[in-house]
């Protein structure tokens, strides 16, 4: 090994090479004159912020956490990981009011679950999106998710979970909070196509919030006391239960399997590997002849699928879109290549609200012009921003599934 490769920093920053191709592929940018770009904020700037803390810029807080500057690296710098880490090293400006209830989502979908009508009748009304707007800043024209009457937890715990250890084979389902407080009909559907599959389908002992929204909000400490409970269980499936984990939500993997170590300095190596998203383990299931799909054969749609940004970090929109490309009757589009603008918490901020549609209008104009159906997305708030921009119902790949798939037949064809 020679000095150089010694030297290496923790988000490799010297191997930037300065082509810039990071800024032009930066959804920011176009938008928004305030942002210097990934290159200035995240490697130039870093040489700086080594030698004093103080040139620390507060600018960064400008960016989405997209990822996009790091598909288009052909250094491979994790430039946003530089970002990210920069403002939890340095910003010293503490989490706001607003920050806080938008990133708490245990705590929030806990209480609002309890009273979903009146919370869901509240959020509607327009004089309480004038209040936020005026007290917390979240913007007025933002419509927050449903809550459920009943956590996706409690349904499984009282409906399946008994019947789930007759199948021969398992899989631990870290659900998220979106499924568990806003939309257990998409974890209901995972379970239907995975025992429809000939897989028994178990939750983790523990689950916290994976952490996406806390880190973008500030609140470090908290997010890492969640990422080493969510390491904890994830080892006891993979360890103990010989379960891998799979996830519904692009997000949610997206951050178990690389943030938490590069950003929260969480050890996962152990049990990455075994958490993957659950479109890319059901084709590679399908690929290595394990198991078999029978769909329907009346089914039709016309489908545009939205690939999220994290899922082009991660490399895997393939498989849900090779997925899709199975069903018979399925027409599928698979749309630009764009960020669609409200990033996790950031669109729902007063002061970020302009740029956030701005970023996802050619996404939008795309989607308007096809006219399809419904869109096909692997990311919760993806779908809202979708469906708050568009007014098009969007439903996550594994929802399609089991819309299309003829469960009976499924389930002979893998006995």
């Amino acid at each position: 090994m020679n000095m150089q490769e010694k030297n290496i920093s923790t988000n490799n920053f010297e191997q930037c090479i300065k082509c810039t191709v990071c800024t032009v592929y930066c959804p920011v940018v176009p938008v928004n004159p305030m942002y210097p770009g990934p290159k200035q904020a995240g490697p130039d700037g870093e040489r700086l912020r080594l030698k004093k803390g103080l040139f620390f810029d507060d600018t960064l807080k400008y960016c989405l956490n997209c990822k996009r500057c790091e598909v288009a690296c052909p250094s491979g710098v994790r430039i946003a990981d530089i970002i990210q880490a920069a403002r939890i090293k340095y910003s010293g400006e503490a989490p706001k009011l607003r920050d806080m209830i938008l990133a708490s989502t245990d705590i929030i979908g806990g209480l609002a679950t309890k009273v979903a009508p009146v919370a869901n009748f509240a959020l509607g009304l327009k004089p309480t999106k004038v209040v936020m707007d005026a007290v917390l800043k979240v913007d007025k024209h933002r419509t927050f998710p449903k809550y459920a009457s009943r956590t996706f937890e409690s349904w499984y715990k009282k409906n399946v979970k008994a019947f789930q250890d007759t199948f021969k084979r398992h899989v631990s389902f870290f659900h998220g909070c979106y499924v568990n407080y806003n939309y257990p009909q998409l974890g209901k559907d995972l379970i239907s196509v995975m025992n429809a599959l000939g897989y028994g389908v178990h939750l983790l002992d523990k689950e916290k919030c994976c952490g996406t929204a806390l880190i973008s909000n500030g609140m470090i400490d908290q997010a890492k006391k969640n990422a080493k409970v969510n390491v904890e269980n994830i080892r006891k499936s993979v360890n103990e239960r010989q379960m891998p984990v799979i996830s519904t939500s692009s997000s949610c993997t997206f951050t178990i399997r690389d943030e938490y170590s590069h950003l929260l300095g969480v050890d996962n190596s152990d049990v990455r590997d075994y958490m993957e998203l659950a479109t890319r383990f059901i084709y590679r299931l399908i690929e290595q002849g394990k198991v078999k799909l029978v769909f329907k054969k009346d089914y039709k749609a016309k489908v545009a699928y939205h690939t999220p940004c994290h899922m082009e970090r991660l490399g895997w929109g393939i498989f849900s879109t090779e997925l899709l490309k199975m069903v018979p009757g399925l027409e599928l589009t698979i749309l630009d290549s764009n960020c669609c603008g409200i990033a996790g918490t950031y669109g729902f901020k007063k002061e970020n609200y302009e740029v956030s549609q701005a970023i996802g209008k050619p996404l939008f104009d795309q989607i308007d012009s096809l006219r399809p159906d419904y869109v096909a997305c692997d990311c919760e708030t993806c779908k809202w921003q979708i469906e708050m921009s568009t007014g098009r119902e969007v439903k996550n790949p594994i929802s399609v599934l089991a819309e299309a798939l003829d469960l009976v037949a499924t389930s002979e064809a893998n006995k």
